[in-house]
């Protein structure tokens, strides 16, 4: 607990940061519960409920990777200032939505949200190392990873109860007023992002006509090739790639699996999914604790090897046993080792990466497994009623679980000091291997 309050009431940048995605996330969840749940009662359509998922993954594809670029081109803090702002103002429209002929505009603020947050993300996540010290990056990533959760109880609460009360415009007033409460707190803090000499020749250059374009696909290809430079971004590339791909089939059939192999109803389904944040929170608190006792790699590892383990036997239990106690009790529990998993995963590609180049290879890495997502949903789709819910559910574990014991074998790939290199003065080139970018090229 040392560790946590020294984070917590040392570093009051970090404390800012966190407080804001706190009350942003919140009302991201608010309006996502409250807002699936309205689109519905209009239409009448599980089909409409269906397109706002589509609406919010399409740019994660689409932006994720380019996005990146820009966060490491923008000071971070000003750019997430900007972007809790645009987010207020797009809710906007949602004050015209009254019935199903009015749903598209519904869509197109979801599909305006993702898009900023594209951009909102990898800088959020590459300031963080930059707000602590390298030792406290674990506690504060894990401290990250539990206000998801308690964003997820607190909002999804609230936007049934907006929802009853208010309906939509209700839910885009209250969310609208969380990102204006994160611009104030963001606004106060006082970290800058340095203006590196690379930053300051790639702006010079963008002047020049055509240049932009140029840059930014170079930059974005740099960004594609960091993932795969080096054994250790490899690693966290392809588990990233595998895992979300489960995640994907997670989404779609775990409600069908509820129902069919469970005989649970709606509100069983709803009280099991939001076990899980509970379990999350605890974890969160638990990996906080022990952010600087536990190398990064290792807490990956064993954290995803548990994860695969508690879901293997969340999704077999039911072949023998009709009892819906020990759903809830692996949805609890899984909740601890997937805030290892988040923590010490990202910790690990914080460390690999240099400042100058963190957030495109987040962008990239944020957009392949966002594509990753979309092809599990699809699996899901094509092949759920024909293996069952069962089979892909449990590929999903295995491969968490897998994932887990190659990070394990390749700890010392893993757990090599981070880059000491500077960031390079000149923009990387477009070709090479080794070190590019400012990412160090472990030998795989």
């Amino acid at each position: 607990m040392r560790d946590l309050w020294a984070v917590l009431a040392r570093r009051r940048d970090y404390r800012l940061v966190l407080g804001a995605g706190l009350v942003s996330l919140t009302g991201d969840w608010l309006l996502r519960t409250g807002l699936a749940f309205h689109v519905y009662v209009l239409t009448g359509s599980t089909l409409s409920s269906g397109g706002l998922l589509l609406a919010s993954f399409v740019p994660t594809v689409v932006l994720g990777s380019f996005a990146g670029v820009f966060a490491d081109r923008w000071d971070r803090r000003r750019t997430m200032i900007v972007l809790n702002l645009l987010n207020a103002a797009v809710l906007l429209p949602l004050f015209a939505v009254r019935d199903g002929r009015t749903i598209g505009i519904a869509y197109a603020v979801v599909l305006a949200q993702s898009c900023l947050q594209q951009f909102f993300t990898p800088a959020e996540q590459a300031l963080i190392p930059a707000l602590i010290e390298p030792r406290q990056l674990m506690t504060a990533n894990a401290l990250n990873s539990q206000i998801r959760d308690v964003a997820r109880l607190v909002g999804a609460a609230l936007g049934g109860v907006l929802t009853a009360a208010g309906g939509l415009s209700l839910l885009a007033t209250a969310d609208a007023a969380t990102f204006v409460v994160a611009t104030v707190l963001l606004q106060r803090v006082r970290h800058r992002s340095e203006r590196t000499a690379y930053r300051t020749r790639t702006a010079a250059k963008t002047v020049q006509p055509g240049a932009a374009v140029r840059r930014l696909a170079a930059e974005w290809r740099d960004g594609l090739r960091l993932c795969a430079t080096g054994g250790a971004m490899r690693l966290l590339f392809a588990f990233g790639l595998v895992t979300q791909v489960g995640e994907g089939l997670m989404s779609t059939l775990f409600a069908p699996f509820v129902s069919t192999e469970l005989g649970g109803s709606a509100r069983v389904y709803g009280l099991i999914v939001s076990s899980q944040a509970v379990g999350g929170i605890v974890g969160g608190l638990v990996a906080a604790a022990l952010g600087s006792r536990l190398r990064a790699a290792a807490m990956w590892g064993v954290g995803s090897v548990l994860f695969g383990l508690v879901d293997l036997t969340l999704f077999c239990y039911p072949l023998v046993s009709d009892s819906l106690v020990p759903a809830f009790v692996c949805m609890i529990l899984v909740g601890v080792p997937g805030a290892f998993t988040v923590a010490g995963s990202m910790t690990v590609l914080q460390h690999l990466t240099h400042d100058a180049s963190r957030g495109r290879v987040l962008g990239a890495l944020g957009a392949a497994e966002g594509a990753a997502v979309l092809l599990g949903i699809t699996t899901a789709g094509l092949l759920g009623d024909r293996l069952g819910t069962i089979p892909l559910l449990a590929l999903q574990a295995l491969g968490y679980l897998a994932g887990g014991l190659v990070v394990l074998t390749h700890h010392p790939l893993l757990t090599a000091p981070p880059p000491s290199v500077p960031a390079p003065e000149t923009p990387p080139a477009r070709t090479g291997a080794g070190t590019a970018g400012g990412v160090t090229g472990v030998a795989g």
